[in-house]
């Protein structure tokens, strides 16, 4: 197999998964970040005493629709993101290892997945500062509300000019790539060790064959809550560094830096995981249903590859 068709396998698997993910949780996304930006010092977005409280409420209040405000922006996003994470990543894992039969080390798996995560987030940063304004946008929101990804993306040009749609790549490069190089490290690591170990009761089989959807949740689940937990400050210092400026045009925040500061300040080290609770709830189980997905697209895609 060329390394072209390779590749693409992992892009194509990567972007399947991409869409179950977002499509089967996002609700619990709107949730968290709403918690992420409400500091308690601003008047604009509703309070919510948990997650439960907060799915009942945007529910009364909005609608179904407010629970899924942004929803294209952050399937298009997921969808590209996964699509080239797995593209990336595969296509790096190839470059550092000399063939295929070698086994990549627990450090190129590291650098393998730092590199697709910092390549991701330069492609993706404005379809997730629009995703995050759509999200937030509440009946007591005082600017005029966006309309849609087509209005958002036209007033923001108009209003704050281009640079505005990369505001928060910073903490998004850091959160990327600090985040994938630790859940594919974990998860690559992890499978290795359950494949040998089930590799050592059936020796008849491949390895593609000695792992079933329940093993790929179980590692993919794992291997996100290590991420998760790591990396979720930068999660919280992008969201509030994307907020829409005021109808005065001013900022909530002037730079990342400025968001480490007041949050530190007002809110300390709780500040920087606000929202945790509803991230856990919603990427957990969906890092387990993209992998299901990702493994078993993947191994539907082998054998109309063998017979190509």
């Amino acid at each position: 197999m060329s390394l072209s068709q390779w590749q693409w396998e992992n892009a194509i698997a990567g972007a399947v998964s991409g869409f179950a993910t977002v499509a089967a949780m996002y609700p619990l996304d709107i949730v968290r970040t709403r918690f992420q930006v409400n500091d308690g010092r601003v008047t604009n977005f509703p309070t919510y005493r948990n997650t439960a409280h907060a799915i009942f409420t945007i529910t009364r209040l909005e609608g179904l629709k407010g629970l899924y405000a942004g929803f294209f922006p952050a399937v298009l996003g997921s969808t590209v993101s996964w699509g080239l994470y797995f593209f990336f990543y595969g296509r790096a894992k190839q470059r550092y290892s000399k063939n295929r039969e070698e086994k990549v080390n627990p450090g190129l798996h590291l650098a393998s997945a730092a590199e697709a995560g910092a390549l991701v987030s330069l492609c993706t940063n404005p379809i997730w500062l629009i995703k995050t304004r759509l999200q937030l946008q509440t009946p007591i929101h005082q600017s005029r509300p966006y309309s849609g990804v087509y209005d958002a993306l036209r007033t923001i040009l108009r209003e704050e000019g281009w640079t505005a749609l990369y505001k928060g790549l910073g903490p998004g490069l850091l959160m990327q790539v600090s985040h994938g190089a630790i859940q594919f490290t974990a998860y690559e690591e992890l499978r290795r060790i359950l494949v040998d170990y089930k590799g050592r009761k059936r020796k008849s089989e491949s390895a593609s064959n000695l792992l079933n959807s329940f093993d790929y949740a179980v590692l993919g689940g794992s291997s996100k809550i290590a991420a998760i937990l790591v990396t979720y400050p930068f999660q919280v210092i992008r969201t509030r560094s994307q907020q829409r400026p005021s109808n005065e045009g001013i900022p909530r925040y002037m730079s990342s830096w400025h968001v480490v500061k007041e949050t530190a300040r007002f809110e300390g080290f709780r500040g920087f995981y606000k929202g945790i609770t509803p991230n856990l709830l919603k990427n957990v189980p969906a890092s387990s249903i993209t992998f299901i997905v990702y493994e078993n697209v993947l191994k539907l895609l082998r054998p109309t590859r063998r017979n190509d």
